[in-house]
């Protein structure tokens, strides 16, 4: 498999019963691979190893003043920089195609998994571990499958050396035997220990992360109620203990790597002093003294892989762990039988323009083309209903049946139909980076142009906010660049983006849930008039509590426990109606208690 032929045309079936047997799975797969790149690995590490004997032979043909010998010594230490070389560099080449490929195959069977799962996935795993598997997990797994080859090829490299010392120089080689599988062991005991180092490490990482991601999220409300001080010294004693386990952590890699450097030290020492004896004895030649001593300086390259391996595997390990978790999952019986009423039925076709909406679950009624309003006491039950009405509830067999546009319910029709006859905008919404210009830059019916959408949310302040901050050569506020969630903006200048967006899309059905909730009482009063204005002629449900949105509705609904109460315009239902008053005027208990006593004894005076 090369890197132009992905993605796979089948990534396979994984075996997820571990993380390891998930790895093992992998370097299967990849055999083909692997042998390219063990066999690169083999030229380049045999040319590295091979050039001490090149070094002894040359050292003796200068003793023996052997010109001849000499130019072919030359000859083959070309020949082995060649293949040094060539080696190296397609060695990279193939080993990095396994690390990719291997990350794309993972990947492709989480993105598989995703779509077998659906909405069970997020009900099952969190959303965060899904996308962190598919991004740094998968990064550390194809980190280990490249990793395998070049650990193999400096377990080759070192054999050689190894044997070949052994024919070379037998009275030096012998020494060389015995130390080098020492050395290669001598880490061993120390691999467990830097590993649970390193697992403490990550899990105090990710939860700084997740404590910080909190804490950034919340600024805004935290400022509000002097809190940013408290979180920030729980991010600081978080972060703290993330800094004191990567010490730990590196502490044990660096005694790691201080044994495979001291060892092959003490080795290089020993085959020096013992190799001199023998020169001064007669029974080993200059030359093969050098190759000795240059073989033994040689290792320390090859034996780099060794702790690499052991680096690699620690760290991918628990990555493919929680990559097997992921894709172990199995539908359920009630997932299973979800799919099952989902798919049992063809989508039917779009209903005719024009229908009214309709929830059966509430009794709410949205006529077309007219401005509703939905007041509800419960915020949460508003932001469930908002879902509902947008035909993607979050538990559908708990919230009841389907509802119904023009009399087609919207979980019977094809899921893009769906989308672009109904669009909600939660309280919260999301703004992407990139400039506004692409912001705006949605599937839309092009009845609405971004200027009178802008004009029509007041962001007018916005584009200046905007502009200000861009670049100097940007004269259009529609090029400048929004950052990453519209942090730099504030929440209201976000929030009318957001229904400056929606309103571009113009479907036939607009939800908003709480759209002004972050904006001055004269900024709302001007929102709710630009909203009456350019969707006329188009059904809008706002759900909201605000009096100056309420009094520009044409229509308002009152839910009370769960079903629509009483339906009326707002002045209507604020003089007719004790619950409405009492949500949208916030009235306490108390306060209708006297109200209500205030009305009876009206009517008692004048009825006398």
């Amino acid at each position: 498999m090369q890197i132009s032929d992905l993605p796979y045309p089948d990534p396979g079936v994984p075996d997820a019963r571990s993380g390891p047997r998930l790895l093992l799975w992998l370097g299967r797969g990849q055999l083909g691979g692997q042998a390219k790149s063990l066999a690169w690995g083999v030229l380049h590490f045999c040319g590295v190893t091979a050039l001490p004997y090149a070094v002894g032979l040359g050292v003796d043909a200068v003793v023996r003043r052997d010109g001849r010998g000499l130019l072919l010594v030359g000859a083959l230490m070309v020949v082995l920089g060649v293949a040094i070389s060539v080696g190296d560099a397609m060695l990279h080449r193939t080993a990095v195609t396994n690390w990719i490929t291997a990350a794309a195959r993972v990947q492709q069977l989480l993105a598989r998994k995703t779509a077998e799962l659906g909405s069970a996935l997020t009900r099952r795993v969190a959303a965060g571990e899904v996308v962190a598997v598919s991004t740094a997990d998968v990064e550390k797994i194809g980190w280990f499958v490249e990793a395998v080859s070049r650990f193999l090829a400096a377990v080759v490299a070192v054999v050689a050396i190894c044997v070949g010392l052994l024919f070379y120089a037998p009275a030096i080689g012998v020494v060389v035997a015995v130390g080098v599988p020492v050395l290669a062991l001598s880490v061993l005991p120390l691999l467990p220990r830097a590993t649970r180092r390193a697992d403490v490490q990550r899990e105090k990482a990710g939860k700084a992360t997740e404590l910080a991601s909190d804490t950034v999220a919340g600024l805004r409300v935290l400022r509000g109620i002097g809190g940013e001080e408290l979180f920030l010294g729980r991010y600081r004693e978080a972060s703290q203990q993330v800094r004191q386990a990567a010490v730990r952590s590196a502490r044990m890699w660096a005694l790691i790597a201080a044994i495979q450097v001291l060892l092959p030290g003490i080795l290089l020492i020993a085959v020096v002093w013992y190799g001199s004896a023998l020169v001064l004895d007669g029974r080993l030649e200059v030359g093969e003294l050098v190759a000795a001593f240059s073989a033994v300086a040689t290792l320390l390259y090859p034996l780099r892989h060794f702790q690499e391996i052991a680096m690699a595997y620690s760290f991918s390990r628990p990555s493919a762990t929680r990559a097997a978790r992921v894709l172990a999952l199995t539908r359920t019986e009630s997932d299973a039988a979800d799919a099952v009423d989902a798919s049992a039925a063809e989508p039917v076709a779009a209903p005719a323009p024009g229908g009214d909406l309709y929830d059966p679950v509430t009794g709410l009624v949205a006529p077309a083309g007219r401005f509703t309003a939905v007041v509800c006491g419960d915020p949460d039950l508003a932001g469930r209903l908002a879902e509902r009405l947008g035909g993607h509830p979050l538990d559908s067999a708990a919230e009841g049946p389907s509802v119904l546009l023009g009399g087609v319910a919207l979980d019977a029709l094809a899921l893009d139909t769906a989308r672009a006859l109904v669009l909600v905008q939660d309280k919260d919404p999301v703004l992407l980076s990139g400039t506004l210009r692409e912001l705006l830059d949605v599937p839309a019916s092009g009845a609405v142009a971004p200027e009178p959408a802008l004009s029509a949310a007041q962001c007018g302040d916005v584009l200046d906010s905007l502009l200000q901050s861009a670049p100097e050569g940007i004269a259009d506020p529609m090029d400048a660049r929004i950052t990453e969630r519209g942090r730099s903006l504030s929440g209201g200048q976000r929030q009318r983006l957001a229904l400056a967006r929606s309103l571009v899309t113009d479907p036939e059905v607009l939800v908003l849930d709480e759209p002004t909730s972050a904006v001055d009482s004269h900024t709302e009063a001007r929102i709710a008039d630009g909203i009456t204005a350019l969707r006329a002629g188009r059904t809008t449900v706002v759900l909201a509590s605000s009096p100056l949105l309420l009094d520009r509705a044409e229509r308002v609904v009152l839910v009370h426990e769960g079903r629509a109460a009483a339906t009326g315009t707002h002045r209507e239902l604020l003089r007719t109606d004790p619950r409405y008053r009492a949500v949208v005027t916030r009235e306490t208990d108390e306060e209708r208690r006297l109200a209500d006593m205030e009305e009876a004894l009206t009517e008692i005076e004048e009825s006398a």
